[in-house]
């Protein structure tokens, strides 16, 4: 009798999905008719009702709705083609150089908004019909900004994080900003060395795609031999650090003075758009510097965000002061529906607590083995599962409470796992049949769902080896919250 709630709820909440209920009142039915196995009707619904509104009285949630409307006045206040315009002048002469572009704007985007969602309908809008126009093959430009839009949950800010903070019972909201940086980097990275890989062999062939990579693999060596000799060189002299460093950065700006050479036209436009996007990109500082520095919380830099974010909008003269209702009110909607979903996942959450579900799970996993290795690489693949079938909120705040507890008791920290629980999910929003990225990238690009699955599937591959390097190398989610002492 144990395992009944578990049947109760996975079958109520299956059925419910499949018959059309929307995911918020069929998390909170199925969350119910689990309760009402052990209690009485009563007592379960004003129990359910008092955790729902419990759940949302929280400080920390105040920053969804706040950067949700900040995300909204970037995405219509001009910042997209500023952040598109610098990803040109900084990776627009690479190989497959607009799907770079595509890719490198999404991250910028991505972490400025913080929504994928944005992020695909913003830079997708305005690099489809550029990268149509080049020759680029619709699938795959569509399939490009699709895969790069989800690298704007792991950089901060974060809608995700914050809900991840909140779902995991208080994993500091800065500590998994800082976390998500390194992580989310390579995973653009990653999409482009995947979209170039893609663009070269169907031009030039197969061996002209490995000689690209053998060189790219070569220039990252490289550059990683530099900095590990630098930081020998810091630990055993600093003066020649010192020395050495200034060396190389003279050496640098010497070498991009030269390649500029005889191009003041160029270089002069170079330095405008650069001017023009910085106030864009000091929304980062401001938010990012502001909340390590203790200037601010999270929540406060939220509505710092929206304040600057205002200002910058209509400076640029995109948006006007009618606008701003509208732009409100397609926030507030939005905002409704996240909080609706977090109001029955937290009571669900309490529910699948009180019917010890997470200790049946976490001792059903531990049966089968007690290797990290194997624990983590279980996650993952149920973790990937799920992304396909429900969207990533409810699924954060449905499967933390679950496996928080499993990894904590493997010695892996929380904030690590964070992340590694949205890069996973992240996955799914790029799959049917629920992937919101998917279906906003398709309707952008105008085509059909069924033609950008064959370009998907590298993408996909290059998403989950990223998610297996951060899941087993937690240096690379947990390197700058050691170094900032979080």
């Amino acid at each position: 009798m144990e395992y009944i709630g578990i049947i109760v709820l996975i079958t109520s909440f299956l059925f419910l999905l499949i018959v059309g209920v929307p995911i918020a009142f069929s998390i909170g039915i199925s969350g119910i008719l689990t309760m009402l196995v052990s209690i009485d009707s009563l007592p379960a619904f004003a129990t359910f009702a008092q955790r729902m509104a419990t759940g949302l009285d929280s400080f920390a949630l105040l920053a969804i709705p706040f950067f949700i409307l900040a995300g909204n006045i970037m995405n219509s206040g001009g910042i997209a083609i500023r952040l598109i315009n610098l990803a040109r002048i900084l990776v627009g002469r690479l190989p497959a150089s607009l799907a770079f572009v595509n890719v490198f704007a999404n991250m910028l985007f991505g972490a400025i908004s913080g929504s994928a969602a944005a992020s695909a309908s913003a830079i997708g809008a305005i690099m489809g019909p550029q990268m149509k126009k080049e020759g680029y093959d619709e699938s795959f430009s569509a399939s490009v900004n699709i895969a790069s839009a989800t690298t704007g949950l792991s950089i901060p800010p974060s809608n995700i994080l914050i809900v991840y903070s909140l779902a995991s019972g208080g994993a500091s909201i800065t500590a998994l900003f800082l976390a998500g940086y390194i992580p989310g980097i390579l995973t653009g990275f990653s999409i482009m060395l995947t979209a170039m890989s893609i663009s070269i062999y169907q031009n030039k062939g197969i061996s002209a795609m490995l000689t690209s990579l053998l060189k790219v693999f070569i220039g990252i060596a490289l550059i990683l031999s530099v900095i590990y000799g630098l930081n020998l060189l810091k630990a055993s002299s600093p003066a020649g650090f010192k020395g050495v460093s200034s060396t190389l950065a003279a050496l640098v700006i010497g070498f991009i003075a030269y390649k500029l050479r005889n191009k003041g036209a160029g270089m002069k436009r170079g330095i405008k758009i650069l001017w023009d996007a910085i106030p864009s990109l000091f929304l980062l500082i401001i938010v990012i510097g502001g909340i390590i520095a203790g200037f601010f919380t999270a929540t406060e830099a939220s509505a710092v965000a929206v304040l600057y974010a205002l200002v910058l909008s209509l400076i640029y003269k995109e948006i006007t002061i009618k606008d701003i209702p509208k732009i409100v009110l397609g926030s507030v909607k939005t905002t409704a529906i996240v909080l609706i979903l977090v109001a029955t996942c937290i009571g669900l959450s309490w529910i699948m607590a009180y019917e010890n579900i997470p200790q049946n799970v976490s001792a059903g996993l531990l049966g089968l083995s007690d290797n990290p290795i194997v624990i983590l690489l279980l996650i993952n693949l149920i973790l990937l599962f799920v992304g396909v079938f429900m969207d990533m909120t409810p699924a954060v705040l449905i499967f933390t409470p679950i496996f928080l507890p499993i990894v904590v008791n493997l010695g892996i920290d929380p904030v690590h796992f964070g992340i590694v629980m949205v890069l996973n999910l992240s996955v799914g929003l790029c799959t049917p049949p629920v992937g919101s990225v998917l279906f906003i990238g398709c309707s952008v690009a105008n085509i059909k769902i069924q033609q950008v699955i064959k370009p998907l599937l590298p993408m996909f591959i290059a998403m989950i080896v990223c998610l297996l390097l951060v899941t087993y190398i937690s240096d690379l989610s947990m390197f700058l919250p050691r170094f900032f002492g979080f």
